[in-house]
């Protein structure tokens, strides 16, 4: 099956200082709904073929997944576990209310403590790759033979990249820099004796921002969550 993981259009929390749960995410900028108006267009304009549309259920995922609804003609179905990293308490707090209040972290979050949560009630690193990892896996073997959109987070992204390396959250940290509206395309193959393999053929494909006034870098992150996605 192959797998496009779409990462949402810039969102108020991505630039203001937010913390970004279901609480705090405010929906897309308005440079984030020009974002996902360019990948609609772009979907229409190459003809996609997709079987089947996910998205996560945080709001400025549900908004970008309507763009991409109209351009492939398809309903959306909603994904609690394609969230980013949960915050629990945190959420909705400002990054120097979140500091004062839980102390924030003196580094990256793998680099501390993999099973440090955010704050009370919020995942911890290692927590959120098992639950976002174990969602793509199980859309992976429920779409076999099919073509799969999710509409999901940077963090999301980052955990496909651990799953398919096989890396737990006590491995090496390795970042990545996904774009707003950018896709990563996997494809996923049974081998013989049921082994399974990940084949990476694109990352952060935003060619669709190319050459426009939308900028495809990702803005500076407020929050240091997994992929810095707040």
């Amino acid at each position: 099956m192959d797998l496009h993981l779409i990462r949402h259009g810039e969102s108020v929390p991505n630039v203001e200082p937010v913390i970004g749960g279901m609480r705090g995410d405010a929906g897309l900028t308005d440079r984030g709904r020009e974002q996902a108006r360019l990948l609609e267009q772009r979907l229409r304009a190459e003809g996609w073929q997709v079987d089947q549309l996910y998205s996560s259920t945080l709001p400025r995922a549900r908004e970008t997944a309507q763009y991409v609804s109209r351009a492939l003609e398809l309903p959306v179905q909603f994904e609690d576990d394609l969230q980013e990293l949960r915050p629990g308490a945190a959420d909705g707090l400002t990054v120097a209310e979140w500091r004062t209040r839980y102390g924030g972290f003196d580094g990256p979050m793998a680099d501390d403590d993999p099973f440090r949560a955010f704050s009370p009630g919020g995942e911890s690193w290692a927590g959120f790759l098992v639950r976002a990892g174990g969602a793509l896996a199980r859309i992976a073997t429920r779409h076999a033979g099919e073509t799969v959109v999710a509409v999901c987070h940077g963090g999301v992204i980052e955990a496909s990249f651990y799953l398919a390396f096989g890396i737990g959250g006590t491995g090496n940290r390795v970042a990545f820099a996904p774009f707003n509206t950018g896709i990563t395309h996997w494809r996923y193959e049974h081998g013989g004796s049921g082994r399974r393999r990940w084949t990476l053929v694109t990352f952060n494909d935003a060619g669709h921002l190319t050459g426009t006034t939308q900028p495809a870098e990702p803005p500076h992150e407020a929050v240091p969550l997994p992929s810095d996605d707040t």
